[in-house]
């Protein structure tokens, strides 16, 4: 089943990728707009509620605007919050998410079980990152969160480590890049590629389901009509989206 969320000023809502910490509007109307979102996934059946704590994601968008390197990023201060709740609401004891970049995107999901924003512990986080370069400093950034370890990041091909990933995985992350063909449109193989491995009820989103929405067709077509997916809901609280399906 495929549904879809849309804040009223998405058109509007905008930032500059090279200024992640920016604040782009008040605190409340932001914390508004998230909790809209996460109304409808849970009227969805997609989450089980909505309640997160607030003064521990706080803590953790914090830490982060000291401790991380960030060149750039597209993960807007509301997706920061969304992600984060979503982890943090369903609590997935084992996460794999696909194409990390410098970790932010990573630490938004993964932050809800390390580092200063922690609410419930993981067994196991696992970022992928295919540029050995960007991994490295991906890893260098969450062991400044998490010296525990629990959360890391490894140069890989996000479709192997999908393919040999010993599961369950309760949450699948998706931002990864193909080649110049491909784009995008990798998420379908990296999900294909661990579907089986997915626990009852486990989680996958997929960043840019809207401004790449044309790479993803075939992707959003599997998660909202090829019966993998018990629902899917493309969540448009800015101008990349999120879609978010459960198993």
């Amino acid at each position: 089943m495929a549904l879809e969320w849309r804040a009223e000023d998405v058109d509007s809502y905008r930032m500059d990728i090279r200024d992640p910490h920016r604040v782009l509007e008040p605190l409340e109307k932001e914390i508004r707009t998230v909790d809209a979102a996460l109304g409808a996934l849970r009227a969805a059946g997609i989450l089980a509620g909505t309640d997160y704590d607030r003064r521990r994601f706080d803590t953790h968008r914090a830490a982060v605007a000291e401790r991380f390197e960030i060149p750039w990023t597209a993960i807007t201060p509301r997706m920061q919050r969304l992600l984060y709740a979503i982890n943090a609401i369903r609590r997935p004891r084992a996460m794999l998410a696909a194409g990390v970049f410098c970790g932010n995107t990573f630490i938004s999901n993964a932050g809800a079980a390390v580092g200063p924003g922690a609410c419930y512990d993981a067994r196991d986080c696992l970022g992928v990152e295919i540029k050995p370069d960007e991994a490295a400093r991906a890893e260098r950034n969450v062991r400044a969160i998490d010296p525990t370890g629990v959360a890391r990041v490894v140069a890989a091909d996000a479709v192997d480590i999908a393919r040999g990933h010993a599961g369950p995985i309760d949450l699948l992350y998706l931002d990864a890049d193909g080649d110049a063909t491909t784009g995008k449109g990798i998420y379908l193989a990296i999900l294909q590629a661990c579907l089986d491995r997915l626990s009852p009820d486990a989680l996958v989103l997929a960043h840019n389901s809207v401004n790449c929405a044309e790479r993803l067709k075939h992707y959003l077509a599997f998660v909202r009509e090829g019966g993998a997916m018990r629902a899917s809901m493309n969540v448009v609280l800015d101008g990349e989206g999120l879609e978010v399906s459960v198993r």
